[in-house]
This record gives C-alpha cells, structure tokens and sequence, in this order.
C-alpha cells in the first residue's frame, strides 16, 4: 500500500478532481501477480512493455523478488504515438497490427507512409536495421528533395518486408498503385483477398453480364446509384468512374477489357470515396 500511494501518478490521480478508481489503484498488484505467476509456473523473468508502464513492471519486479527471492528484470520501450501526439494502442482505437487480418499489408504500408518528417527518422532507427550511416544519408536527400519523401516510402518498405515478406510488399504496392494511382494493371493483378483488404467497407455484388448490358444497368444492379432521373444524372455529371476511368454516357455498353477486367472484376466508385466491387459470373 505504501510503495503504490508514494508513486507521485497514483498521488496526482488522487488529487485530481476526477480521482481514482479502486480497479484503477489495484491495476499495478494485478499486473505484478501476472508476473508472480508466470515466473513459478513458465519461469520468465523479463516483463517488457511501454514506457507508461515503468510503475506496473516495478510492482512485479518487487513482488516476485520479494516472494522467489530471484533476480527478475523489466524493460521498457519508448511509447510510439500517431501524428497528433496520440498513444498508438488497442484502448484508443488506433492499433496497427502484424495480423494480417487485423491490419493489410496495404494498411500497414500506409501508415508509415504518412508519417510526419519530424517521427521518420527516429522510426527508421526504431523499426529497421539499415545501418545508421544509410539512415543519415537518405535523411540528407529528404533535405534536398522532401517533395519525394524518400524517408516515408523507405520506412514503409523496409516495415511492411519485414512484416509480411517481399510478397506482403508487392501486395501493398499493388494496392496502392490501384487506388491511388487508377493503375488498371495493378487492378488486373490484385487476388480477391487484395480486394476485400483494399476496399473492407465496400459493398460487394456477383453479376451475370447480360447481353448489351450498360454502365446505367451496372450501377442499378448494384444497388450504387437511385432509381430514376437523379441516377441517370449522376452518371452524365461525371460522378461515376468504373475501374479509375470516369464513365458519363450512361448508355454505353459495357466492354471486357475496359469496363470488366481480365480477371472478372469491375471497381465501381460513387463520388469520391463509395467503391463497389463487382464480380462477373460464368464471363
């Protein structure tokens, strides 16, 4: 009791206004019987984890020297926060993760692509092993040429290589190449796990293409645009675009190779940011 009330973040929280939970003020014994347990029973003696964390592991140090009597270790890292200062984690909604499932190689590559030139630097030191003579060399370009951003796609490639392997790479590049660049060629390579990593909140649809099928039956089809005058206007007003290419004459027939892709798939976009993926059945 007394080593956890001298902490000075337990004495702030218990001056605040707010004040301190008892789940709150017991966290750190918890925390350090986890330690306890997993050092008599799998015989660890590092417990490793963020920067905030320093009371936390020092709880289990005292606790299990004190109980086992056996010299225990704790490490700690620093925090890696987002852009707007933000702790990176699972608590605030932001988390990357290595799951592939949880978080694309697409996604992953994206996110150090956006970094800030004021974090890629240290995350180049943090999240790589190019030796530190490369590291200053390719921050020395940046200066001459930041338009480029050599540093972020760097970090990117060297992060999501050592993540995902050169194919999780390629994968990312492909994706990028499709949405940001309306790559075609990059739209025909992307497997359909690509797809669904690529566009996760896009509506998806199975269509069997009909004889002199249109782009305004496409889009009805799919369920992209409203029924009547309005959606035939969305579409003459250039707010459609059918993989990268803004379409406008609703009447035109859709064409393999333009509107359908080599590998039966159509990406369908609605102003700016509503993508519908469409596959085609029995082509």
């Amino acid at each position: 009791m007394g080593t956890l009330l001298s902490r000075q973040s337990c004495q702030a929280r218990l001056r605040s206004p707010e004040g301190m939970s008892l789940a709150e003020f017991l966290y750190p014994a918890l925390q350090a019987y986890d330690f306890l347990h997993l050092h008599q029973h799998h015989g660890c003696r590092i417990q490793l984890g963020g920067a905030d964390q320093m009371g936390n592991i020092m709880s289990g140090y005292e606790l299990v020297t004190k109980m086992t009597g056996t010299d225990v270790f704790g490490i700690t890292v620093p925090l890696i926060t987002s852009t707007t200062g933000d702790k990176l984690g699972k608590t605030a909604g932001n988390a990357v993760w290595l799951n592939r499932d949880k978080t694309s190689p697409f996604e992953l590559y994206q996110f150090f692509v956006r970094q800030q030139d004021n974090t890629v630097e240290k995350y180049l030191k943090l999240f790589t092993f190019l030796p530190l003579e490369e590291i200053d060399h390719i921050m020395e370009m940046h200066a001459k040429e930041p338009e480029k951003w050599g540093p972020q796609k760097r970090l990117a490639a060297e992060v999501t290589k050592l993540v995902h392997g050169r194919e999780g790479l390629e994968s990312a590049k492909r994706c990028t190449k499709a949405l940001y660049y309306s790559s075609v060629e990059a739209l025909e390579a992307m497997s359909d796990q690509e797809l669904e990593e690529l566009f996760r909140q896009a509506p998806s649809a199975e269509l069997m293409l009909e004889p002199g099928m249109n782009v305004l039956d496409l889009c009805r089809k799919a369920n992209a645009i409203p029924d009547g005058p309005s959606g035939y206007q969305k579409i003459t007003n250039g707010g459609v675009s059918i993989n990268g290419i803004r379409v406008t004459n609703p009447e035109a027939v859709l064409i393999l190779g333009q509107h359908i892709l080599k590998n039966g798939v159509s990406l369908l976009r609605i102003g700016k940011k509503n993508y519908y993926i469409i596959k085609w059945l029995q082509l």
